[in-house]
C-alpha cells in the first residue's frame, strides 16, 4: 500500500513532464529590418542623381559663362587694336605728297579694317612741317591727305567715306625745329568721324 502512495506522485510529476515537452515552443518574436528597404535605397539613388545633374549643370553653365565672358574680352581687345590701327599715323619725305613703302603697309592694314566695317567713317588731316609758307604747306598737307584717300579708293573703300582736311604747318606734333622734328610733322593723321562703336574685328 505505501509503494502505490509513493508511485502516484512520481507518475503525475512524469505525465507532467511528459506534457511539457510534447508541447510546441512560443513563437519567436518578429526580427525588425536592419536596412533601407528596396523603395527606400531607389529614392535615395533618384536623389543622388538629380543633386548630380543639378551640379553638372551649374559646372556647365560656369563653364559657358566664363567662355562668353573671355570671347568677349577677346573682342574688346580686338576692336581696341582695329581702333589703334584706323588712328595710326602716315609720315612723307619733305615736300612730298607720294605714300611711301612704310607707310603703304600701315595704309593697307586699315583698308583690312575699313571693308569689314562699312559703317566707320573717318577724316584725314593733312600735315606739313614749318618750313615754307603757310599757303604752300597748306596745299601741301591736302595734297598728302588726298593721296591717302586715294590710295584707300583703290583698294575699294568709298571715298564718300573719307574727308579731307589740311592743316598744313599749324599743328605741329612735335613743336622743334630740326630733322627729326620736321619728319614727325609731315604726316597724315586719321579720326573716326562715325560707327566706332560698329568696328568688325574679325574682318
Amino acid at each position: 500500500m505505501t509503494h502505490r502512495r509513493l508511485m502516484l506522485p512520481v507518475t503525475a510529476a512524469l505525465m507532467i513532464l511528459a506534457a511539457a515537452c510534447s508541447s510546441d515552443p512560443p513563437p519567436a518574436p518578429p526580427v525588425e529590418p536592419t536596412g533601407p528597404t528596396p523603395e527606400e535605397i531607389a529614392e535615395q539613388q533618384r536623389v543622388a542623381d538629380s543633386i548630380a545633374r543639378a551640379q553638372a549643370e551649374r559646372e556647365a553653365a560656369a563653364r559657358e559663362a566664363a567662355a562668353r565672358e573671355a570671347a568677349e574680352r577677346e573682342r574688346q581687345r580686338q576692336i581696341a587694336a582695329a581702333r589703334e590701327t584706323l588712328a595710326e599715323m602716315v609720315f612723307f619725305d619733305y615736300d612730298e605728297a607720294e605714300i611711301t613703302a612704310q607707310a603703304q603697309g600701315v595704309l593697307q592694314r586699315k583698308v583690312d579694317i575699313l571693308r569689314g566695317s562699312p559703317a566707320v567713317r573717318i577724316q584725314i588731316a593733312g600735315h606739313a612741317d614749318e618750313r615754307g609758307s603757310n599757303e604752300y604747306n597748306i596745299a601741301l598737307g591736302n595734297r598728302r591727305a588726298q593721296a591717302v584717300r586715294d590710295f584707300l579708293t583703290g583698294f575699294g573703300i568709298a571715298a564718300g567715306r573719307m574727308s579731307i582736311v589740311s592743316y598744313g604747318e599749324d599743328r605741329p606734333l612735335v613743336n622743334q625745329s630740326n630733322e627729326e622734328a620736321w619728319a614727325r610733322n609731315r604726316r597724315a593723321e586719321f579720326t573716326i568721324t562715325a560707327g566706332a562703336n560698329q568696328i568688325n574685328p574679325g574682318s
